[in-house]
């Protein structure tokens, strides 16, 4: 019996073929490229921060090693709301990571220029991606109702 789910004579099993998942949405191809690129910006931000850092005299007297970390949970978050983007939700939760690095600018206030440059990018890649998904949504729909 072969893997695909028909036997020897070319038949197939009682639940036959498996349909094509359905495409994925733009909007949310958008968002992964996005947070995918903030993912990196993010880790090497971290990486100059804590080099940059002398013990004593980071922002609000934090250890150094509290800079890396801070990245770390940011680059977990990340990650994780990228695998997360097939819930409806967890735009939501992009929106809230895209606050989060607007305000690691109070660490650093180059920070502020990237969480502000990556959250209009953010912002653009929703409404675009929503708008993109709508009409070719609608474009299914009347190519379905015409003979």
């Amino acid at each position: 019996m072969s893997g695909d789910g028909s036997d020897a004579t070319g038949a197939t099993d009682a639940s036959g073929p498996t349909p094509p998942p359905a495409p994925r949405s733009v909007r949310r191809s958008l968002a992964s490229i996005v947070l995918g690129f903030e993912l990196i910006v993010v880790f090497l931000a971290a990486l100059v921060l804590w080099g940059l850092a002398v013990d004593g005299e980071t922002p609000f007297d934090l250890p150094r090693w509290a800079i890396l970390v801070a990245g770390g949970i940011c680059i977990v978050l990340m990650v994780a709301t990228i695998g997360l983007l097939r819930f409806p939700w967890a735009y939501g939760l992009g929106w809230a990571v895209q606050a989060l690095i607007l305000l690691s600018g109070l660490l650093n206030p180059a920070m502020f220029f990237v969480g502000a440059l990556f959250g209009g990018i953010w912002a653009y890649a929703m409404i675009t991606g929503a708008r993109i998904d709508r009409d070719k949504a609608a474009f299914d729909a009347a190519g379905k109702e015409t003979p």
